[in-house]
């Protein structure tokens, strides 16, 4: 386990804690590896709600409520993609945060992207943030470990902010 993301992945439990808020995860290109460095963290089952992995477009519609059409249109590596993830895991879950990470960890592109595009969310009642990551591809657990720290700081700043 990488120790950096590991201590990014406590501050956000510590404070999940502290605000007594619950999290759920939506993955894609990191296969359950955020939801791996928080349920690390001892204490975590108090502010873990859910986690899903997910590859498949199927899964993405049928589980964690992303539409046919943007699947179609834009694609499982999209800013819509992860926006939909996000905001469906929140709901799915009843959490006070859900998260989404969505991308190309390589080596090969996907869907017409280099890997290294990812695009992670945050979302909570009221709003949704979404960015757009451009990794240097340097190997695919690289992407996924950055597409992971990425996120958990992502929601540590969210929780800070919004809560």
């Amino acid at each position: 386990m990488n120790a950096e993301i590991y201590n990014t992945a406590e501050q956000l439990v510590c404070l999940l804690k502290e605000k007594k808020l619950l999290i759920a995860t939506a993955e894609s290109c990191t296969g359950g590896l955020v939801s791996s460095y928080i349920t690390a963290v001892p204490g975590s089952s108090a502010v873990f709600e859910l986690g899903v992995a997910s590859y498949s477009c199927r899964i993405k519609n049928e589980i964690l409520g992303v539409k046919k059409k943007t699947l179609d249109t834009l694609g499982a590596v999209s800013y819509d993609t992860a926006r939909q993830m996000a905001e469906c895991i929140l709901k799915k879950a009843a959490a006070d945060i859900g998260v989404s990470v969505t991308g190309v960890a390589g080596p090969d592109g996907s869907e017409g992207h280099m890997p290294g595009l990812v695009f992670i969310a945050a979302a909570y009642k009221g709003g949704v943030t979404v960015k757009e990551l451009n990794i240097s591809p340097i190997s695919r657990e690289y992407v996924r470990e950055q597409a992971a720290e990425q996120l958990l700081k992502l929601a540590f700043n969210t929780v800070r902010e919004v809560f």
